[in-house]
């Protein structure tokens, strides 16, 4: 063996002129020298120890990878059914008139809320209030005949048949007359209930008959929503259950509801129940008309595992994934859960974690099994909170 890589050329040439003969005509010496002096320096090179290997420190360690980490919580999580409903009005009426006659004034605007029994429109009155006079007058003379009669009939001086005449046309005309009153009271057009009035369909001084829309009365607080629940939920659809509802309007803005009805049978055709909530309305921003997304509460599980769901980096299906797990020797270790019920941000797991233990959510590309983390400042772990 040479005592260095450099003089194992050197000892080749020696040999060689030592023989008296040369390896190589002279004319291809001058290019063999920088090729086996080149040869011998990586075999040198590459055979020589590396820092690294050093056996009396052994392996180099890799540094360990920051992480954000977040540990598992404990909160209450609630299984929904999620279906479409339609907002419906609490209350909701065509405003008609019960006689025919001509408007004298209107004493709404639209849109404006009105109170139960506010005035609306009012009729022209002249002609009832005439009819009523006559009836009164009519019913004050009847009402004297049937006295005077009462008392001919008493003393025996007239039959029952014209004391019997008598007293129907007392009877008719007083009827008459409530008929007339009720006619009168009729042409003021007053609210039935609170509400919204919508638009005016008629104008002052247009003739009206008994079926001609005037306005429109809505109450919307609160409103109603109906929907149809598939029969196998039935069991644990009921009355009192709250429910979660969005509309297409207000994407940012969730509405809270009360089942207060649950249909009696079920649609043949459909196989489904309907079922109504009321939902509180008091800002009026629910129509009725509008379709809603419904979130139905089914069971709630108050003591469920739920960790952010960028923390699960593969799923094997649809119930179960992959999580790393920072464990007590501050290294990352894969784990297999179970999901449950998946909620914005937040999963819930039902099985393979327990509260507090803690959960790689940024990072999971840089690590494997094993892999030494260290834990990066609280303000990153903020956003999954």
């Amino acid at each position: 063996m040479f005592d260095s890589p450099t003089e194992a050329p050197i000892q080749v040439l020696r040999t060689a002129c030592s023989r008296g003969k040369t390896l190589f005509p002279m004319r291809h010496w001058v290019l063999l020298v920088p090729v086996v002096f080149l040869a011998f320096l990586l075999l040198a090179t590459g055979c020589s120890p590396s820092p690294e290997a050093d056996s009396s420190n052994g392996p180099a360690q890799r540094p360990p990878t920051q992480v954000v980490a977040v540990a598992a919580k404990v909160e209450a999580v609630a299984d929904t059914l999620s279906l479409i409903g339609s907002l419906a009005a609490d209350e909701m009426v065509a405003l008609q008139s019960e006689t025919a006659g001509v408007i004298e004034r209107i004493a709404f605007e639209e849109g404006q809320q009105v109170e139960m029994g506010q005035l609306l429109m009012e009729l022209d009155q002249s002609k009832l209030a005439a009819s009523v006079v006559e009836a009164q007058a009519n019913l004050a003379l009847s009402q004297s005949n049937f006295e005077r009669n009462q008392e001919l009939f008493d003393g025996k001086l007239i039959s029952s048949q014209e004391f019997d005449q008598a007293r129907t046309r007392f009877e008719a005309d007083q009827a008459l007359l409530d008929l007339r009153k009720r006619q009168l009271k009729d042409t003021r057009i007053t609210a039935p209930f609170r509400g919204v009035v919508g638009v005016r369909e008629v104008s002052p001084g247009q003739v009206i008959s008994p079926n001609v829309t005037l306005t429109w009365l809505v109450s919307l607080d609160p409103i109603k929503l109906e929907f149809n629940v598939p029969e196998r939920f039935l069991s644990v659809c009921r009355q009192g259950q709250t429910l979660e509802v969005k509309v297409a309007a207000y994407p940012e803005m969730s509405f809270t509801g009360e089942v207060y009805f649950v249909a009696p049978f079920v649609e043949p055709e459909l196989r489904t129940t309907l079922v109504k909530a009321r939902i509180a309305n008091e800002e009026s921003l629910l129509k009725p008309g509008m379709f809603a997304t419904v979130d139905l509460t089914l069971t709630v599980r108050e003591e469920a595992i739920v960790i952010p769901e960028p923390a699960l980096f593969r799923s094997l299906d649809e119930e179960r994934a992959m999580v790393y797990v920072i464990d007590q020797a501050g290294q990352a270790q894969m784990r297999t859960v179970r999901v449950g019920e998946r909620k914005a941000r937040k999963v819930e797991i039902l099985q393979g974690l327990t509260a507090g233990e803690e959960v790689i959510v940024e990072g999971t590309q840089k690590i494997g099994p094993g892999s030494p983390v260290v834990r990066a400042p609280a303000e990153a772990a903020q956003i999954y909170q």
